[in-house]
């Protein structure tokens, strides 16, 4: 129907540009941005997925950050106990030495000399060694309580039941009761008697104490591993997880690039068709010549 009033050609032109424009604004954003989704309104569902994806995401590296802190204290904890397990070995040694019957006197209290001075620095090493500033091991003491001293409770992942609880407080108790009893200077004496007095059952107070040591630092030595795993854990999640994240967020730019000259070419046709439906107002005109 020819009308004056109401160009029908016109109205279908200007909604099939209106479309095509939409779109291709669409297209330029995602490939400008390089993600697929840039509001809401692209895809709900999929926003809400990626946004719990990312989150997740962010929880495990920093997951994956506690896991690196916590190996590294530990590591520390377990270097001091190795040098606290090669003074007690020397101590070990002199004592057996100070228990045979060839050591004189004199050389029982040079030996003894050399016992005090380990013991105190056994005492230093558990009441000074820190971490981030934080106490680690403690004497055992109420004013000297390090980290180990308490049950640790590591958080392993991004969710609130994603933790692993660690507890080498009795056997750091054990430890701390042997060394004070292998060394009178453990406990701050000035001059010891251990190897002056009775030398040979200092042996076996020394060999306690080494056990001790050796079961603490085999507890850490077990969670470092533990923890290594954790993080190779955290590792392989996390790159899966960012890889469907990215899967649903950016953008195909062969797919959208095709649509982008799809829909420019649709511009350019629908532009040309309107020009032609607005002269079709020149027919009706014709008409009544």
């Amino acid at each position: 129907m020819l009308s004056l009033h109401t160009n029908n050609a016109a109205l279908s032109a200007q909604n099939a540009l209106a479309k095509t424009q939409s779109n291709l604004s669409t297209s330029m954003t995602r490939l400008s941005t390089g993600y697929r989704i840039n509001t809401a309104s692209d895809d709900a569902a999929g926003l809400q997925i990626a946004t719990r994806l990312k989150a997740q995401t962010s929880g495990m590296a920093m997951a994956m950050k506690n896991t690196q802190n916590a190996t590294s204290m530990l590591q520390t904890a377990s270097g001091a106990f190795n040098q606290v397990t090669n003074m007690l070995i020397r101590m070990k040694d002199l004592a057996t030495q100070a228990a045979d019957v060839s050591s004189s006197a004199d050389d029982k209290t040079a030996m003894q000399a050399e016992f005090d001075a380990l013991g105190k620095e056994l005492s230093n090493v558990m009441k000074n060694t820190t971490f981030g500033g934080t106490l680690l091991l403690g004497d055992g003491s109420a004013s000297t309580k390090g980290t180990l001293s308490g049950a640790m409770t590591f958080q392993i992942g991004a969710s609130k039941s994603e933790t692993m609880a660690v507890s080498v407080t009795a056997s750091m108790t054990a430890l701390n009761a042997a060394l004070s009893s292998a060394s009178k200077n453990f406990t701050g004496a000035t001059t010891g008697t251990e190897l002056t007095a009775n030398a040979n059952a200092t042996i076996d107070l020394l060999k306690t104490a080494i056990d001790k040591v050796g079961t603490v630092n085999s507890t850490l030595g077990a969670t470092i591993n533990r923890l290594d795993h954790i993080n190779s854990n955290l590792s392989n999640i996390s790159t899966n997880t960012e890889s469907a994240s990215g899967r649903i967020m950016d953008t195909d730019f062969a797919t959208e690039s095709a649509s982008m000259t799809s829909n420019q070419m649709l511009l350019q046709a629908g532009t040309a068709m309107l020009k032609q439906s607005n002269s079709m107002s020149s027919l009706v005109m014709s008409l009544l010549q």
